[in-house]
């Protein structure tokens, strides 16, 4: 389909978002019964991403009975605020109950648009009835091997002291390696050190041995508190095991990241289940992540993710929202650790999907795709399609930052605004309010 005619289609099927409380209508009647929503993002650091995600969960939250968000972040950080958006916390704040994350990119949770929806989260909560399912935050990611560990000892202490120390002499195989999990998974995958596979995949076991007694022991609560000690020690056995194979190359330690993301998934569904009802979650997470890896360059070099697993599993039972942006700013590091910097974003490139909706002259706006015709045949085509995680290299954009993608097969819809404000931090430093390139930065390679 020529440009011009492709231009015509997308306008008169797109959605004007005009700020109004009933600009997601069309998505919420698109999402009607399923169970799952998952709300990508193109980059880590936009504004928008996250102020639009939490405005549809939200109206996920009140109108259509969800009752968890799970996000990209690792589980006892999450979980803190988890038990602050529950009642259940001595926070003081939103700001206090997301103290947790301290791993570097701390801003993708610590920042202004997380801490309105977390006490968002709360305020609803707080106004539901008593015996009324609450809303909670979960996170599905598996960084955090050593909070983890804590997490399953501090719990065993207060349950069963003896199944505690079991556990200490079990996860003491990791103590000569500072709480650095890379250097653990260096010196195992080197032969340089014993496997701690054993160790971290009996204590799951021993914990799931013991679960209707842990769980039993005060209610719902008990139920509650055993579900994340157990997802902290699954959480523990698979990052032993992605820490290994992070030296052996991209595709084998990134499936084991999304299938652990996948797998914590279903226990968090199958967990809301056993509570009463059927568990509905809304998954906050990037595009890599989300968007079906089998309508990408990912699918083509042996990757999965979360988005394809999901389909897989539930079919239309699930939905897949992307989100993209043609110029603006974007709060990411230089390298990997480096201090946050506000970015300027460069215009979309010629012949990706940024470029084609910004040609559009829409601002904002919805695009459905589920349904099929015209649009989304056309777009079906592959093109480049951007992606910015916690680094931004302007000056490599195009090798570090796009991919061929057929956006019709990796979405059910699409939110697109043009323009685009870098993420706020709640800890901002002196990097980051200098860090804005001016006007006349390059546009284009």
């Amino acid at each position: 389909m020529a440009e011009t005619s492709l231009l015509h289609v997308l306008r008169d099927a797109a959605l004007p978002l005009t700020g109004s409380v009933s600009d997601y209508d069309p998505l919420l009647e698109l999402i009607g019964e399923s169970r799952i929503v998952l709300l990508g993002e193109a980059s880590h650091g936009t504004h928008e991403f996250y102020a639009e995600r939490a405005a549809i969960t939200q109206r996920l939250i009140a109108e259509k009975g969800f009752t968890a968000v799970a996000v990209e972040a690792d589980w006892p950080d999450a979980y803190r605020a988890n038990c602050y958006a529950r009642g259940g916390s001595d926070a003081l704040d939103a700001d206090a109950a997301l103290s947790g994350f301290r791993r570097f990119p701390t801003w993708m949770w610590r920042n202004t648009a997380v801490r309105a929806f977390l006490e968002w989260l709360r305020a609803f909560n707080q106004s539901r009835l008593i015996m009324t399912r609450q809303a909670g935050f979960y996170g599905l990611d598996l960084y955090s091997l050593y909070g983890s560990i804590e997490a399953v000892i501090a719990y065993l202490d207060r349950v069963d002291p003896p199944a505690a120390a079991r556990a200490r002499e079990r996860y003491a195989c990791f103590e000569h390696f500072h709480q650095d999990s890379q250097e653990y998974g260096l010196a195992a995958s080197a032969g340089m050190a014993d496997s701690c596979e054993g160790a971290v995949v009996a204590q799951l076991v021993d914990l799931q041995r013991r679960a209707d007694e842990y769980a039993s022991l005060d209610g719902a609560v008990a139920e509650d508190e055993y579900f994340q000690a157990e997802q902290n020690a699954r959480l523990a056995r698979n990052a032993e095991e992605y820490y290994r194979a992070m030296y052996r190359g991209r595709h084998s330690s990134w499936n084991l990241r999304d299938c652990h993301m996948a797998e914590t998934l279903d226990a968090l569904i199958a967990h809301l289940d056993r509570q009463g009802g059927a568990g509905k979650v809304v998954v906050w997470e990037h595009t890599s992540h989300l968007g079906d890896a089998r309508a990408t360059e990912m699918g083509a070099r042996g990757e999965l993710n979360v988005g394809q697993l999901v389909r897989e599993r539930y079919g239309a039972g699930a939905v897949n929202v992307g989100f993209t942006t043609y110029t603006g700013t974007v709060t990411a590091a230089s390298d990997w650790g480096g201090l946050a910097e506000r970015k300027r974003v460069r215009p979309g490139l010629a012949g990706s999907y940024e470029a084609l909706f910004h040609g559009m002259g829409i601002g904002r706006f919805l695009l459905p795709l589920r349904d099929g015709g015209e649009v989304a045949e056309a777009l079906r085509t592959p093109r480049l399609e951007r992606a910015i995680g916690v680094i931004y290299r302007p000056d490599t954009e195009r090798w570090s930052h796009y991919f061929e993608a057929r956006l019709a097969d990796q979405f059910d819809a699409v939110v697109h605004i043009d323009e685009t404000r870098a993420l706020e931090l709640l800890d901002r430093g002196m990097s980051w309010e200098t860090g804005e390139a001016p006007e006349t930065f390059p546009s284009a390679l």
